[in-house]
């Protein structure tokens, strides 16, 4: 049964988009792959996926 993503982000007079972000990061012991997720502005995205932030 598929799971219903629910967060209260928004907080009184701030109109932020956010965005869920899923990156794979490949372990370098095992060469395996894991997934990373985070719940983050929309604006922070290209830099969080860059390696930036």
């Amino acid at each position: 049964m598929a799971k219903k993503v629910v967060a209260t982000l928004k907080r009184e007079g701030a109109v932020k988009a956010y965005t869920k972000v899923i990156r794979m990061i490949k372990s370098e012991k095992t060469g395996a792959y894991t997934f990373e997720e985070k719940v983050m502005e929309k604006e922070l995205v290209n830099d969080y996926l860059k390696g930036k932030a």
